[in-house]
């Protein structure tokens, strides 16, 4: 932060300011004013707004609006698919200057060290990364990750400058039932920020999550759910990702009487849909455009987000606030024509000019070789519980269909949209392959495979013939994990993501064109979802209902138990 005096010489005019922003209009986020007069920043903080100043560089901003630097309140940058340093590339030019992180992905491959390597990384980018420390590696005991990690293994953490305080709390039922584990971590941030993953909680069990001191929570899919949540005193984070899309159903409920408390996330979203739609700019812009007040959407986007998070530095165009700004032709279009972080132009240069940081989790998928054989599905009932997916949504329904025993298989049934689905411990701890059924994929041929597999990243793989399906399992061992898609015998295309399984070592240009590809190759093999791989890696995930499938076998979540 610049000097004490100068900020103060600066912004009165004593001397020129480093840097004037000249020309636009400042929307103030707490009157909806917009405000004539200069920008001066003395290093990386705003020292003055509403007046004349001298600088020692002048930006012409004539014609833009200077709206507040965007804060991301929670996403995986893992899910991008590819490194934090790339993931700044991709996104900071779109407005986000603050990314609220929970490298939790990473943390159940390859454990405290996948964390380590996030809080490195915070150090070097343009944009500001907060890396919250994972809380629930795993999220259950219903499934086998790559480590586990305990609140002793977090204290070592918790002091880095990149933190906040807890991430999402995912392990509700241990919330709730007072388990000593989860106590334990909660222990550690009474007095801090403790963020919140509670699906679908209500009532008596929603009242007991909050008074754990639970403050935010970002899976409200209806508006009902997330007016309960924030009448008991939580902020609810309004999530639109590559496949958790809650913002068309949220969208009523934000107004300028409820944005102070509500902001944005992604949560989870790959850098084509990113070039295609948008990061937290196709949020403010949908979300006017469905007839949310400006004042409210940036709102939520910035101020709002930086008070729920605890970040006072940031948030408003304001003497004494960190330089981060966006200037943008128009509020409704929110298309980012300059960005500023900590009053650095972000440009190619500035990200030329970073250091990084070496790769972790290479070499990290150790799975068991498997053959066509290891996907037959055993039983002597035709009676079947069926994943249900819900596209856009990362719940499901827990649905019950017959399924002929035919040479004592239950086999995959294109014509119902029955497709088999797998999965595969990679982390070379047992070998575990559990099978079931999907409805929704809409495969009539081939496979698809990930090791992206929300939160263990097992081998996930969904077919309707099992040769494919053995062929693109092994496919990912072969290239250190990634996506793969298979029909008849061969790889159609495949995206390697070698850093634990989860990121690419190539710049998001390269894999957002590759995930293009893959997008194809799957729609070739009929699948219907806008976007499988992601819906795939949903299904392996235990804490959200209400049926899912882990390593163990079929998880009915809303019993919190395996059944089969």
């Amino acid at each position: 932060m610049a000097e004490l005096e100068d900020r103060i010489a600066q912004g009165r005019g004593d001397v020129p300011a480093d840097l004037v922003l000249r020309g636009g209009l400042v929307f103030d986020l707490v009157t909806g004013d917009l405000l004539e007069g200069d920008v001066a920043i003395c290093g990386d903080t705003i020292v003055g707004i509403g007046e004349r100043y001298e600088g020692g560089e002048v930006i012409d901003v004539t014609g833009l609006t200077l709206v507040p630097g965007f804060i991301d309140t929670h996403l995986h940058i893992e899910s991008s698919l590819v490194t934090p340093f790339e993931f700044d590339r991709c996104v900071t030019p779109r407005g986000v200057t603050t990314a609220i992180c929970d490298p939790h992905e990473i943390a159940n491959v390859i454990g405290p060290d996948g964390i380590r390597y996030f809080q490195k990384a915070s150090e070097l980018t343009v944009m500001d990364i907060r890396v919250q420390l994972s809380s629930c590696v795993p999220s259950t005991d219903m499934e086998t990750s790559g480590a586990a990690i305990t609140a002793e293994d977090l204290k070592p953490l918790m002091e880095h400058p990149s933190g906040i305080g807890l991430a999402e709390f995912m392990n509700y039922p241990g919330v709730i039932h007072r388990d000593p584990g989860a106590m334990a971590k909660l222990r550690l941030y009474e007095s801090g920020h403790v963020d919140g993953h509670c699906p679908q909680l209500s009532g008596r069990d929603l009242n007991a999550y909050i008074a754990a001191g639970i403050r935010t929570e970002h899976e409200a899919t209806t508006a009902e759910e997330a007016l309960e949540k924030l009448q008991k005193g939580m902020r609810v984070l309004i999530r639109e990702g590559s496949v958790s899309k809650d913002l068309v159903a949220l969208q009523p409920l934000l107004t300028e009487r409820t944005s102070a408390y509500m902001c944005l996330c992604t949560d989870d979203r790959n850098p084509l849909d990113i070039a295609e739609h948008g990061h937290l700019d196709y949020m403010i812009r949908t979300l006017i455009a469905l007839g949310t007040p400006a004042l409210a959407a940036y709102r939520a986007a910035s101020l709002s987000a930086a008070e729920a998070f605890g970040l006072k530095d940031r948030g408003q165009i304001a003497p004494g606030k960190r330089a981060d700004i966006v200037a943008v032709r128009s509020l409704e279009d929110c298309d980012a024509q300059m960005v500023f972080c900590a009053g650095r132009r972000v440009s190619d240069a500035a990200f030329a000019q970073r250091e990084t940081v070496s790769p972790v989790g290479r070499r990290s998928v150790n799975a068991p070789t498997v053959a066509a054989r290891d996907f037959r599905s055993a039983g002597n009932r035709e009676a079947t519980d069926v994943i249900g997916i819900l596209e856009g949504k990362i719940i499901t329904e827990h649905l019950h269909e017959d399924i002929a025993i035919v040479d004592g298989d239950k086999r995959p049934d294109p014509a119902r949209d029955l497709a088999r689905i797998a999965v595969i411990e990679r982390h070379g701890r047992n070998g575990n392959i559990a099978t079931g059924f999907v409805r929704g994929f809409g495969l009539q041929a081939g496979a698809i495979a990930s090791t992206v597999c929300h939160d263990h990243h097992n081998i996930a793989c969904v077919g309707v013939d099992y040769d494919d399906m053995a062929l693109a399992a092994n496919r990912l061992g072969e290239i250190e994990g990634g996506f793969v898609v298979t029909r008849g015998g061969e790889v159609l295309a495949e995206l390697a993501l070698p850093v634990a399984g989860l990121m690419s070592l190539e710049p998001f240009e390269t894999v957002r064109d590759r995930l293009d590809v893959l997008r194809d190759a799957a729609r070739g093999l009929g699948v219907v979802l806008e976007e499988p791989f992601l819906q795939l890696a949903f299904l392996a995930l235990p804490v959200i209902p209400a049926l899912k499938i882990t390593d163990r076998g079929l998880v009915d979540v809303e019993k919190f138990e395996i059944i089969g």
